[in-house]
């Protein structure tokens, strides 16, 4: 299977649409930035799920991320489009199963839902939402997953856990996608998170990790699926990277600097040198890379990596 690509779209949570004060003009840019990966070979798009910028809260716009998906659903034609990754905490997840049912129709079944537990305390506390110790919160996500596969799957859902409760919801539509939207659980937390994958995900999400970690990550992965019964190769292994990509080396090298990215744990150098990374990714069992460029706004970035670093 070729190594598939995907890109974050600049939405500003990561300070990338700064300079552009006209709310409008700044969703026409992450329209721009959407239909150029889908123009150039990007398989798929993705959004955060954040509300205030990173890393300082400031006044600078950060657009909501499922209603953003939605819209760029619409704006776009083939790509594919989820989220890195959906806040458990900040919805409910019966709710959100909905959402996102209604949003593979809209998109003729495009749709990737990915979710994780949350970590932004900040955000948590300013917009009044409680903020439980990382155990507490995976205990929530738990019971969310087992919550969004009976909504995607069951005709009148019911669940009774210890945080939340259904009785006998009903989903219409539950999306174009069959048997139903693939879900990714992103993280790599080894006893927990990467078990969670094992047991109720399609796809996982990988972040910022050099190559043996990598490896060391999908291995706990396999060690799970083994112990839960699961076939490990049923799951998409995805990988996210920050990038740094310039002809010039020492120009790559200056942006990564500037951008707080470590060279090992991104993507950092000339094209030639960041196909090389990318085939040792796909050595290491990824099978789709997601790329952030802080400069994406600007689409330079975008097609210098879609046209020297996509191995096809």
């Amino acid at each position: 299977m070729a190594l598939k690509y995907g890109l974050i779209v600049p939405q500003g949570w990561r300070m990338d649409l700064v300079g552009i004060a006209d709310p409008v003009e700044a969703y026409e840019t992450m329209t721009r930035v959407a239909q150029l990966a889908e123009e150039v070979g990007f398989d798929s798009i993705w959004l955060y799920d954040h509300f205030h910028t990173v890393p300082t809260p400031t006044q600078e716009l950060t657009f909501e991320c499922w209603t953003s998906t939605a819209a760029l659903a619409r704006d776009t034609k083939r790509v594919r489009i989820g989220q890195m990754v959906t806040c458990n905490g900040y919805r409910n997840p019966a709710l959100l199963a909905k959402m996102a049912s209604t949003v593979d129709v809209l998109s003729h079944g495009r749709l990737d839902f990915g979710i994780g537990a949350g970590w932004y305390e900040h955000e948590y506390k300013a917009y009044g939402y409680d903020y439980p110790d990382a155990p507490t919160r995976l205990r929530y996500l738990r019971e969310a997953l087992q919550i969004i596969r009976k909504m995607w799957t069951e005709e009148e859902a019911v669940f009774v856990g210890k945080y939340y409760q259904i009785n006998g919801a009903i989903n219409q539509p539950k999306g174009a996608q069959k048997p139903h939207i693939p879900l990714l659980i992103g993280g790599s937390g080894e006893q927990v998170t990467l078990k969670l994958v094992a047991q109720y995900a399609d796809a996982c999400n990988i972040n910022n990790h050099d190559n043996a970690a990598l490896v060391r990550k999908l291995d706990i992965l396999r060690g799970h699926c083994e112990r839960v019964g699961r076939d490990y190769n049923e799951i998409r292994r995805t990988v996210e990277y920050s990038v740094a990509i310039d002809r010039n080396e020492d120009e790559a090298l200056r942006k990564a600097q500037a951008r707080n990215i470590v060279p090992e744990k991104g993507l950092v150098g000339t094209p030639a040198a960041i196909r090389q990374r990318l085939r040792e990714l796909e050595e290491a069992g990824a099978q789709e890379v997601i790329i952030y460029l802080q400069d994406a706004a600007q689409l330079d970035s975008v097609r210098l990596f879609a046209e020297e670093c996509i191995l096809r």
